[in-house]
């Protein structure tokens, strides 16, 4: 029962929680669009990943102290994690924009060489992911919005 006590591993949870959500209403008044599949998907503002990093070293800062060790691991890795977010993640993402153009090229290829549609379903390619990473706004701000949380949880815990 002692792990409901631990203060910077619920700070984080919370933070990937509340990252997670709070992306539906942030999308919609962005883009009209109401997404409620955002909750469980990558990317997207706030980062998720940043939010629960900040929001861990925040914690642990708060409860160890901001000269300690393990605040400084904390924070190391999670400059890691958040540089990982916005570099390799978002990249991939956009590798994946290109490889999807390129299956449609060929499949529009394919259409016109032969009949497609009487082709079976697993010989057709589904797309892929392709918002995978962040832009480095949407990582600041989950950094902020775990900076936050840490804080407010902190007064409430």
């Amino acid at each position: 029962m002692e792990i409901f006590l631990n203060f910077p591993l619920w700070a984080a949870f919370s933070a990937i929680i509340l990252a997670q959500v709070i992306k539906i209403p942030i999308t919609l008044l962005a883009t009209k669009e109401f997404k409620p599949s955002l909750a469980f998907s990558t990317g997207g503002m706030p980062s998720s990943h940043s939010a629960a990093v900040t929001a861990l070293s925040t914690s642990i800062g708060i409860v160890e102290g901001f000269t300690s060790s393990m605040f400084a691991i904390a924070c190391i890795f999670s400059v890691i994690i958040m540089f990982d977010a916005s570099g390799v993640r978002r990249h991939a993402g956009e590798q994946a924009v290109v490889l999807n153009m390129l299956i449609k090229d060929f499949q529009h290829f394919v259409d016109e060489a032969k009949d497609w549609n009487k082709k079976e379903e697993y010989q057709k390619r589904k797309e892929l992911k392709e918002l995978l990473g962040h832009q480095p706004i949407e990582v600041f701000f989950g950094g902020l919005f775990g900076i936050l949380i840490a804080f407010l949880l902190y007064q409430l815990y």
